[in-house]
């Protein structure tokens, strides 16, 4: 759980392959680096408006574009192989290339083995697991091209710290197994491509974060939350880093005490909270 210190260096024209970046986090993350001139891979599936889950492709296309970036909006569910690599066809088509892969896009289900059907388990392993380590392989021969021209190449993938303790399985095992093999992949791939000059790190909240999921999640408080934009402010962060630093499982209120961010008050959805819920998985 190191955290980066290394003096920040910009965003701007790098270009960002984002996958669930149409609402929550994934689309705080990409306004953050639209400030800086990004252009952003936007890979989700919702297109149409949905009164239950606010935001599509297009309208964040819309707020990226607003603060300063250049959006790519594509609709892609990353359980499919096919579309995923013509997602990075078309990425490359648009911007040239890809120097930054965010593995965002996440399934939940909080339930016991008896409550969870085999096609809930599948969804999340697919779109968790899977998903990341599918995006990650399609986006490698950019992400290595990125490196050789010496453009900061990183993928940052939103799944916490590996913990192999029983109570981060005993209620969940399915979410838990899908969620610690998105932080398989970062434990891996940070070794595999160490050499090539590609950082691979994880990040992970201290706190519940106020999103459309969490909402969904039975007897969570969301006046208990902190907003996704802290989570933003900590990717930027990371993302920044002008050091090389591979194999991290940061922590979002880590990072920002790191760099000198340790008023949090701004990220809470109930003004002058002090009590939030945690998050899972954080010892």
């Amino acid at each position: 759980m190191n955290t980066p210190t290394a003096p920040a260096s910009t965003l701007q024209g790098k270009t960002l392959f984002i996958t669930g970046a149409s609402r929550g986090i994934g689309l705080a993350m990409a306004k953050r680096a639209a400030r800086d001139g990004a252009n952003i891979v936007i890979l989700a599936k919702t297109t149409d408006p949905n009164p239950k889950l606010p935001g599509t492709i297009y309208s964040a296309a819309a707020e990226i574009e607003a603060a300063g970036g250049k959006a790519l909006p594509l609709a892609v569910d990353i359980r499919d192989d096919d579309a995923v690599f013509a997602a990075v066809a078309k990425a490359v088509e648009t911007f040239g290339g890809i120097d930054i892969l965010v593995n965002n896009a996440s399934a939940i289900s909080m339930t016991n083995t008896e409550a969870t059907p085999m096609k809930r388990f599948d969804l999340m392993n697919g779109i968790n697991a899977r998903g990341t380590y599918l995006c990650t392989a399609a986006c490698l021969p950019e992400l290595k091209k990125s490196a050789a021209a010496g453009r900061k190449t990183q993928v940052l993938t939103m799944s916490p710290p590996l913990s192999m303790k029983t109570h981060w399985f005993a209620a969940h095992t399915a979410y838990s197994m899908a969620k610690y093999g998105m932080s398989m992949c970062t434990l891996g791939h940070a070794g595999e491509f160490k050499k090539l000059g590609i950082a691979v790190n994880s990040l992970w909240p201290r706190t519940a974060i106020a999103t459309a999921a969490m909402q969904m999640i039975p007897g969570v408080d969301i006046a208990l939350c902190r907003t996704p934009e802290i989570m933003a402010d900590a990717a930027y962060c990371v993302l920044t880093n002008s050091a090389f630093e591979t194999g991290n499982f940061y922590i979002d209120d880590a990072v920002l005490a790191a760099h000198g961010i340790t008023d949090l008050d701004a990220y809470a959805v109930t003004p002058g909270n002090k009590n939030f819920l945690p998050d899972f998985f954080v010892d």
